[in-house]
């Protein structure tokens, strides 16, 4: 308390702190950090730049190796679908070249009786075009054809001819056929030397000069016919 020049006492103001841990309005407990300084209460909390410190640093080589692991279950995976691709059309092909390959003795019986003229008409030549047909949009092929270069791993050579140099097929037995890349049956024939350049030339020069001979024979017997009348029409004179 102070007292003034004109005798006025001035009373000070009384102030009051509340330290009381529980609110008496609310019942809920008081945070003193935030009665004691508000500006703590109102500040901003400073934020790291990003990509510093050592936890962006582990989070960056974990993404990695994420990444990786992804990547290379993508890779595992396409592989596993081109094997199973790969076994399933392996399958497929084997089932039909089982089923192609109990039908060869029929297709046999059918050349038999086209080559015997059976075939021409009727019936069982729309059943033979159209087995054929069948077979061949399956990709039925058959091969061993006279004329064609011998191939060991076509052909089944049961008899021979000539030297063994450049052979060709002479004969065809029986026919061969494949399903694709996969030789169902190897074609039985009889080998024979191929006719080379040379011997066509040779054998045309020996022909040429055979027929230039009989042309010299046939005009050296022209002459004495033509003496021979000359005399009779002297003789006559």
């Amino acid at each position: 308390m102070t007292q003034n020049k004109s005798g006025n006492s001035e009373q000070e103001p009384i102030t009051f702190v509340d330290n009381r841990k529980i609110d008496p309005e609310t019942g809920e407990i008081r945070d003193p950090a935030a009665e004691n300084g508000a500006a703590a209460a109102t500040a901003e909390p400073e934020v790291a730049p990003a990509g510093s410190g050592p936890a962006s640093t582990s989070g960056g080589s974990e993404l990695a190796e994420r990444t990786a692991d992804l990547q290379r279950l993508t890779a595992e995976y396409a592989n596993y679908r081109r094997r199973v691709d790969r076994d399933r059309k392996t399958a497929v092909d084997a089932a039909k070249a089982a089923v192609v390959t109990e039908l060869l003795g029929v297709l046999d019986d059918l050349d038999r009786a086209r080559a015997h003229g059976d075939l021409d008409s009727g019936p069982l030549k729309s059943v033979a075009d159209k087995l054929t047909d069948a077979l061949r949009k399956q990709g039925v092929e058959e091969f061993g054809v006279a004329g064609e270069p011998f191939d060991p791993t076509l052909h089944e050579a049961v008899q021979h001819e000539g030297s063994g140099h450049d052979p060709v097929i002479g004969l065809v037995m029986r026919k061969g056929y494949r399903l694709g890349e996969r030789v169902l049956r190897h074609a039985l024939v009889g080998v024979t030397d191929a006719v080379t350049d040379s011997a066509e030339q040779a054998e045309s020069t020996e022909a040429g000069a055979a027929e230039t001979n009989n042309d010299g024979e046939s005009t050296g017997g022209d002459q004495p016919t033509a003496a021979s009348d000359a005399d009779s029409g002297a003789n006559e004179q």
